[in-house]
């Protein structure tokens, strides 16, 4: 409103309903606050929805869902397979260190005799190609030997490395087991900190709602308060 329009009304010649009033900075200001806060409470409502939908429901309180329990159970079967790993492993090592005794021990004198035997008499009956083909194949023979002598080395080698490897894997179900040793070291400690000497039964109930709470939704309102005293009185 103008200076012009205003003394215009003082005087009494404008009709009221005439006047265009433009909306004051302060009520400007009161309608964008309120407009800011509408936004900002929609805003929370939907980030606690969101919350809700990301926050999983805990899991039942079941024995299946004993975490102390569970992790137990892992240490202990790993603990039981990883000695069982270890003696299919020692085993494994043992028939490979069998095979190589029994190389070196019986077939590779064998073939060296064989071989000391037809170099012999291939010397003394050059013509007979019989006795030069049995010492090309003891010859051939004791190089296969020696192959398969070095295939055991490697693999032998290979087992040893297994085991350091398995190693590791007794080291993580230690760790493991130190989790579960602090975790019940903090059970123990919050139980022994929310501990009473009052019993249970002997506590008063608590409220349903206090000073504060947003969900009141089981408390009446004034009207409904009202409208219940009026029907006592009907009565």
């Amino acid at each position: 409103m103008s200076d012009e329009e205003l003394q215009a009304l003082l005087s009494g010649d404008v009709d009221l309903d005439s006047i265009d009033i433009e909306e004051s900075p302060k009520a400007k200001s009161s309608t964008a606050s309120e407009t800011v806060k509408e936004s900002s409470s929609e805003g929370d409502e939907h980030h606690e929805e969101n919350v809700r939908s990301i926050v999983a429901e805990p899991p039942a309180a079941n024995d299946d869902n004993k975490v102390i329990g569970t992790l137990d159970d892992v240490t202990k079967d790993s603990e039981a397979k990883a000695s069982e790993i270890f003696d299919s492993i020692d085993r494994i090592n043992e028939s490979l260190g069998d095979i190589e005794n029994k190389i070196n021990s019986d077939v590779k004198s064998n073939l060296e005799y064989n071989i000391e035997l037809f170099e012999k008499l291939s010397n003394k009956f050059p013509k007979i190609e019989a006795f030069k083909t049995a010492l090309d194949n003891n010859k051939t023979c004791i190089e296969s030997m020696e192959n398969i002598t070095d295939n055991i080395y490697v693999n032998q080698d290979e087992i040893m490395m297994i085991m350091d490897k398995m190693q590791y894997q007794d080291i993580h179900r230690q760790k493991i087991e130190r989790v579960i040793n602090v975790m019940r070291s903090l059970a123990l400690y919050m139980n022994h900190l929310f501990s009473s000497s009052v019993d249970d039964s002997k506590r008063t109930s608590s409220a349903n709602h206090i000073e504060g709470d947003k969900n009141t939704e089981e408390l009446v309102n004034e009207d409904e308060l009202e409208t219940l005293i009026a029907s006592f009185g009907n009565k």
